[in-house]
């Protein structure tokens, strides 16, 4: 009740709009161990909060659910020999690649924008993101397409932080788009040293 009786107020100065966002990621995990994760396209849906404070600045803080997460391929080791008189010798060693592992990681997100406008359509967007990890999970498939699925939550960390750069352009003076990339500071999970980025396209409306 707050927040609506402060938007109707805020909204009489034109310096308040709120307002849902929905948009596309393209998601993946970053750090020494991670030489053969790949991305994955995923989504985010939520809600914004504009105040503007002069023609030039504004802070925009987010509440977002976001569903992130990667694939990492499986390979083995196989090793090539040769023989000489009865004498096996390690000649050479390749990978193949047997499955993979997929980890759906799903999060609530509240970044808080700072944005600068350098033209009255077109804004800087920059400033920290607090991610609460909601689900987690991993599942995987082999070479011999054998499948399973674990709950990965107690393996994953509940807390993100991260800081994220963007640009805002108003198309009209409701409706927006944004590009933006969100890199993950923290460790995203317990085992392995993995941290999360989000790339994403979005669209909102402002009331």
């Amino acid at each position: 009740m707050c927040i609506l009786l402060s938007a109707g107020a805020a909204m009489a100065q034109k310096k308040f709009t709120f307002g849902p966002k929905i948009g596309v990621d393209f998601t993946h995990f970053w750090g020494k161990t991670t030489d053969h994760v790949r991305g994955t396209f995923n989504y985010q849906a939520g809600a914004f909060f504009e105040y503007r404070f002069t023609d030039k600045f504004s802070i925009a803080p987010e509440v977002v659910f976001a569903a992130q997460g990667a694939k990492e391929d499986l390979y083995t080791l196989y090793i090539d020999v040769e023989t000489d008189d009865d004498v096996i010798e390690e000649i050479a060693g390749h990978l193949e690649k047997n499955g993979y592992i997929t980890y759906n990681t799903n999060y609530v997100n509240v970044p808080v924008m700072f944005k600068y406008y350098v033209i009255p359509s077109l804004s800087i967007d920059l400033g920290p993101q607090l991610g609460i990890n909601v689900y987690s999970k991993r599942s995987f498939i082999d070479c011999d397409y054998q499948e399973g699925t674990e709950d990965y939550k107690d393996y994953t960390k509940t807390v993100d932080v991260g800081v994220a750069l963007g640009l805002t352009y108003n198309i009209t003076e409701d409706v927006f788009v944004q590009g933006r990339y969100t890199l993950g500071l923290t460790k995203a999970f317990t085992t392995f040293d993995g941290k999360n980025g989000n790339a994403q396209i979005a669209i909102g409306y402002r009331f």
